[in-house]
């Protein structure tokens, strides 16, 4: 089994969004979280500790979680995404974009 955990900054599309689309893969479970404080699950310590690869949708939030895990992080593969926030959830677009950018990071497909 895979961990696979997802951020963005407030936890309301992109990575709740990734949450759901990789969840249904087999081999793999995925969590989502966020970096600012006002988001629906901000990122913890165990989510960190629990997370096999961190995908972070921009490079700002990256440097978010440098800035507050950073020994918890330093084996811990971040991939960067790209991913801008101008999606809804579920948006078919968003989850198109995901999946050709997570897959090639996996041993394992739906």
């Amino acid at each position: 089994m895979e961990n696979l955990l997802f951020i963005c900054s407030r936890n309301q599309w992109r990575s709740p969004t990734a949450e759901k689309v990789f969840n249904q893969y087999n081999g793999i479970k995925a969590r989502s979280a966020g970096t600012s404080p006002r988001a629906r699950h901000t990122v913890t310590t165990a989510d960190i500790n629990w997370a096999d690869i961190i995908f972070v949708m921009e490079h700002k939030h990256k440097q978010r979680l440098k800035a507050q895990f950073s020994r918890l992080l330093q084996h811990k593969p971040i991939q960067v995404l790209d991913i801008p926030d101008e999606y809804q959830y579920m948006d078919e677009a968003l989850i198109e974009t995901l999946k050709q950018s997570v897959d090639h990071y996996l041993d394992h497909t739906a």
